[in-house]
Order: structure tokens, then C-alpha cells, then sequence
């Protein structure tokens, strides 16, 4: 089985981040952390940098899990990444971030953590950054 993250650079993604690897470890399960972004916009905050990216596949590398990162920007949004992954991999359960928004951040901006609780075929954990 696979341990998903749904990872983002910032702070809930880091806190997802974590949560996957000391659950992968517990488990003796495959950690696959994935970033997507649709593209087209280089201010996607959601996305990912070179600096970013390798600083993830050195901690996954240091972890010691059979674990890769995985980094999509094909036109389509990260809940169509995710929930393709899903479906492919043997996924046990899908790790996710969340931070604290006002409820006019929820109205404006939508919630990818929300349509990804609601479609995916599998246990989603949804981990809260607190800082």
C-alpha cells in the first residue's frame, strides 16, 4: 500500500509533509508526495520551486522509506492529479494540509482540501498547521 501527500510550499504542506513520512515509517509503507500545478502561471503559489522540490527529495532520501516525489504541470488542476493517483496507486490513505482561512478566504478562493475530502475513493487525514 501508498501513503499520498498532497504537498504545497507552504507551512500546511509542510506539516502534511511530516505527517506522511512519520506514518509511512509507522507503517512500513510507500510514501508518495505529490505537487501539482495546471500551468501556465509562474506566481502559482501552489507550485513548487527547483529549490523547493529538491529540498523535498532530500528529506524522503534521508527518511530511509522506499519513497519519491512527484511533480505534475499539465493542464490539469491539482484535484485531477491527485485523484488520478488515487486510482492508480494502491493508496491506504491521502494526506492533506490545512490552515486557518476567514470565511471570506473559503467564499473567494474555494478549497482544493475540500473537493479532495469529497472525491477521493480513500481515507483522507487532514492535518491542521497550527503555527
Amino acid at each position: 500500500m501508498t501513503i499520498l501527500v498532497a504537498y504545497v510550499p507552504r507551512p500546511e504542506g509542510q506539516t502534511a509533509l511530516d505527517k506522511g513520512i512519520e506514518m509511512a515509517k509507522r507503517r512500513n509503507e510507500r510514501l508518495v508526495v505529490v505537487n501539482a500545478s495546471p500551468g501556465g502561471m509562474k506566481s502559482d503559489p501552489s507550485f513548487a520551486d527547483a529549490h523547493d522540490f529538491e529540498r523535498v527529495q532530500k528529506m524522503l532520501a534521508d527518511s530511509g522509506l522506499d519513497a519519491e516525489v512527484k511533480q505534475f504541470v499539465r493542464g490539469h488542476n491539482a484535484v485531477e492529479e491527485i485523484e488520478g493517483l488515487v486510482e492508480s496507486l494502491q493508496v491506504s490513505v491521502l494526506v492533506i494540509g490545512l490552515r486557518k482561512r476567514s470565511p471570506v478566504g473559503k467564499l473567494l478562493l474555494g478549497s482544493v482540501a475540500q473537493e479532495l475530502l469529497l472525491s477521493v475513493s480513500c481515507p483522507v487525514l487532514a492535518v491542521k498547521y497550527l503555527g
